[in-house]
C-alpha cells in the first residue's frame, strides 16, 4: 500500500541520508561490530551532513527541521543498516538533545548544543538503574546539596552511548521524602571528578551499539547543570518517553520490513526439491502474512508519527505503537530466520544478527508489559 505521509521534501532528505549511510555506514559496520561501538568519526560526519541537529535551533548549528517526519526518515533509513543505528543515533538526537532544547537554560544550550549538532559531544541518557529496570519512580542516585553544590552518587546501567559519551542527561533523586517528585535532571559532563564507566558490556545483540553502567562517586555539581526545574525530573521524562517509544516502533517496524524484503529475494532464489522454496504453499502463506502485518503496523506507525509532528500523539498511543511494532518485529523476524534454515543461524547473514538484535526491543523504552499496563489504565482498568 502506498504511504502518504511523506511529501518530495521528506524524500529528498530521504535521499541525502541514504547518500551518507552507503558513504560512512555500510563500508564499517563489520568493524562497528567488533569495536563494539561507533567511532567518533561516526558522528562528526554525521554532524557535518547535519543529521544530528534535527531537535536543535539553528543559532546552535541545528536544522529545527520542526517537522517530525525528518526524525521519522532518518530513524527509518539507519534501521535498514542495523537496529543499534537509529538506537545510537535517537539516544543522541532524538531522545537527549530534546531535553536541553526544551528544558535547558541559554547558557546550557550555547555550551552543549553546538557539540551536539557537530558530534563533538555525544550524548547518553542516565535513567536506567540496576535494581530499578522500567520503574523509573524507584531510583537511587541520589544529590545531596552540600552549600552551593550538589554530590550526587550511584549508578545506572544498559546506558547506550554509555562507553563513549561526553554528557550524560542524569535522573537523580533530590528530595528523598517526595517519591517521583522528588527527582531532578542534570546534565553530568564526563570529565567531571568522580564520575567512570564500566565495561562495554556483553549483550546478546546490539553489538555496534556501545553499552555501558555508568558510576557517580561523590561528583560534584551546582544548579548549573540542573535541567529543567528542581524535583521535576520524573514528569519531565514522562513528558518526553512519548517520543522516545515512538522512535523505537519507527525503527522496529523499519528494521523487519527490510529483512522482510530481503527474505522475500531469498526465497525467490534458494532452491529445495527443484524449486524456490517460496513456491511451496507454506512459504507462500506465510510471506503474504509477514508482509501485511508489516504493513498495518506501519500505517499505525505513520498515523502516530503524523499525530506527533502535529502535538497530538498521547502517552497511551505511543505505548500501543511501542509494544506492537515490537511485537511484530519479533514474529516476522523469527519466520524470516526460519525460512533461511541452517543459514539463518549464522552470524554472517543479516537475518541472524537481526533476530537477536531485535529481541531487546520489547524490554527497553518500558517493557511491554508496563505499556499494556499504561494501556489498560487508560481504559479504567
Amino acid at each position: 500500500m502506498k504511504r502518504e505521509i511523506y511529501d518530495e521534501d521528506h524524500e529528498a532528505f530521504r535521499a541525502s541520508v541514504k547518500e551518507f549511510v552507503d558513504r560512512s555506514v555500510l563500508p564499517h559496520t563489520d568493524q562497528h561490530i567488533a569495536d563494539k561501538a561507533l567511532p567518533r568519526e561516526f558522528w562528526l560526519e554525521a554532524g557535518k551532513q547535519g543529521l544530528l541537529g534535527l531537535e536543535i535551533p539553528e543559532q546552535y548549528g541545528g536544522a529545527e527541521a520542526g517537522d517530525y517526519r525528518f526524525n521519522a526518515v532518518l530513524q527509518e533509513e539507519l534501521a535498514k543498516v542495523g537496529a543499534a543505528y537509529p538506537t545510537c543515533h535517537g539516544i543522541h538526537a532524538d531522545i537527549t538533545a530534546p531535553y536541553i532544547v526544551e528544558l535547558g537554560t541559554d547558557e546550557q544550550k550555547e555550551r552543549w548544543l553546538p557539540g551536539v549538532a557537530s558530534g563533538e559531544i555525544l550524548l547518553a541518557i542516565g535513567m536506567t538503574e540496576p535494581s530499578g529496570g522500567s520503574d523509573l519512580a524507584a531510583l537511587k542516585t541520589t544529590a545531596v546539596r552540600d552549600g552551593d553544590e550538589w554530590v550526587i552518587n550511584g549508578s545506572k546501567t544498559f546506558i547506550t552511548n554509555g562507553y563513549s559519551c561526553d554528557l550524560v542527561v542524569t535522573a537523580v533523586r533530590t528530595d528523598p521524602e517526595k517519591g517521583p517528585k522528588g527527582i531532578t535532571l542534570f546534565g553530568i559532563e564526563a570529565t567531571k571528578e568522580g564520575f567512570s564507566r564500566g565495561r562495554k558490556l556483553d549483550k546478546v545483540g546490539m553489538e555496534e551499539s556501545d553499552t555501558a553502567e555508568l558510576f557517580f562517586e561523590n561528583v560534584r555539581v551546582t544548579d548549573a547543570e540542573i535541567i529543567g526545574e528542581l524535583n521535576m525530573g520524573f514528569i519531565h521524562m514522562m513528558q518526553k518517553l512519548p517520543q522516545e517509544r515512538l522512535a523505537c516502533s519507527i525503527a522496529n517496524v523499519a528494521h523487519a520490513k527490510q529483512i522482510l524484503l530481503e527474505t522475500i529475494q531469498y526465497a525467490k532464489e534458494r532452491h529445495a526439491f527443484g524449486a524456490p522454496i517460496g513456491t511451496f504453499q507454506h512459504i507462500k502463506f506465510l510471506l503474504a502474512d509477514l508482509v501485511t502485518r508489516i504493513e498495518v503496523a506501519e500505517a499505525y506507525i505513520d498515523k502516530c508519527v503524523l499525530a506527533h509532528s502535529k502535538g497530538e500523539l498521547t502517552a497511551v498511543d505511543a505505548a500501543k505503537a511501542k509494544w506492537y511494532s515490537s511485537d511484530v518485529q519479533g514474529e516476522v523476524l523469527e519466520h524470516c530466520v526460519q525460512i533461511h534454515g541452517g543459514y539463518g543461524f549464522m552470524n554472517e547473514y543479516r537475518v541472524a544478527r537481526a533476530w537477536r538484535d531485535a529481541r531487546v526491543t520489547k524490554i527497553w523504552a518500558g517493557s511491554n508489559e508496563i505499556m499494556k499496563e499504561l494501556i489498560g489504565r487508560d481504559l479504567g482498568l
